[in-house]
């Protein structure tokens, strides 16, 4: 699949990225923070985005808010060729086609204007919103969130719950068709975690904009459809979950977990299932009639071998199966390493 077939996939308002790789320099050491990494957000998703400190997580964020540049690859949101833009260009995409929500409330609002005044101040250094709209706009976001009661009151007066809903409002003032944000329950408490992840599922839902949450809030699979994981700079995995509903009419939440491939057949295998069977170096790789069938190329300690080298099918050893208390094992450490 060409890149213009995957840009039609993804509509006027997704997100692509294919095969980004971003390098960092710094006293003649290259640090190669993205090594290939690809990504698809049709528009009107929400996704998460997680993974480990050092995974690349905010400097794709950064390229995708058009802070940074990719030094390979194609990165493409909402129409943008992030990869080609000139400053201009790039300065009118940060004002009309993508809002962001940082961490911490200090880099989302002005403390000495309130609420209503922070979202007015965001129309009128874009001057994307014609001024007869701005008043109505902003009334409709305070109701869609929920904080029409406290817009005549500064951030200082505002629990953290609160100043992150607002800052979803300006970071939305602009109407752009991407939401980026980075951590916006980090500095929360459990039950407020949850109200502002609500809002924004909320907002997806309402405006339909393309939504990606970089998080470690375990919370955010209660809000999103699909979680991709980052690993050393590449996808990695990704979770997508549905809804259920049984014959007694009771419904349930079902996740299935994907490995993610590149064009070149490449994929990572969670890292609970390497521990699992202990992979290391090569593994044995077998095509069977539906399925690709991965093995160590050296037993395990305490292995037993399968069958002797010349047994029909040539396999020479494979690891012993997983016990059911084990594969209870790794799909909870699965689960808890997602909500990590």
């Amino acid at each position: 699949m060409n890149t213009t077939q995957l840009a039609g996939d993804i509509g006027t308002g997704g997100i692509l990225c294919e095969g980004v790789v971003r390098i960092f320099t710094a006293q003649g050491i290259e640090v190669q923070a993205l090594q290939g990494l690809n990504l698809t957000v049709a528009t009107g998703e929400m996704v998460a985005l997680v993974g480990a400190s050092g995974s690349g997580k905010s400097t794709l964020l950064g390229i995708l808010a058009g802070l940074d540049a990719p030094t390979a690859g194609v990165a493409q949101v909402a129409g943008h060729d992030l990869t080609t833009m000139r400053r201009p260009e790039r300065l009118d995409y940060r004002r009309r086609s993508v809002g962001f929500v940082w961490q911490q409330s200090s880099r989302n609002l002005l403390p000495y204007l309130t609420a209503r005044e922070n979202v007015a101040m965001a129309h009128a250094v874009a001057r994307v919103v014609p001024k007869p709209r701005r008043g109505a706009l902003s009334d409709e976001l305070f109701e869609l969130l929920e904080i029409g009661d406290i817009a005549d009151r500064r951030p200082a007066q505002l629990s953290g719950g609160q100043q992150q809903r607002v800052a979803i409002a300006v970071a939305l003032a602009n109407e752009p068709r991407v939401l980026l944000a980075d951590e916006p329950t980090g500095e929360l408490d459990e039950a407020t975690g949850a109200e502002v992840l609500a809002a924004m599922e909320t907002v997806n839902a309402e405006r339909r904009v393309t939504t990606l949450i970089v998080t470690h809030d375990a919370a955010i699979t209660q809000h999103v459809g699909r979680t991709v994981r980052i690993r050393d700079g590449r996808t990695s995995t990704e979770t997508l979950r549905s809804t259920l509903t049984g014959a007694d009419g009771e419904t349930m939440r079902v996740a299935e977990e994907y490995a993610v491939m590149d064009r070149a057949g490449r994929l990572q295998l969670p890292q609970e299932f390497v521990s699992a069977l202990q992979l290391r170096d090569r593994v044995k790789v077998s095509l069977e009639p539906d399925h690709v069938q991965v093995r160590p190329s050296i037993p395990a300690p305490g292995a037993a071998t399968s069958a002797p080298a010349d047994a029909p099918g040539g396999n020479v050893s494979s690891a012993r199966p997983l016990t059911r208390a084990e594969a209870r094992a790794a799909r909870a450490a699965a689960n808890s390493e997602e909500g990590r």
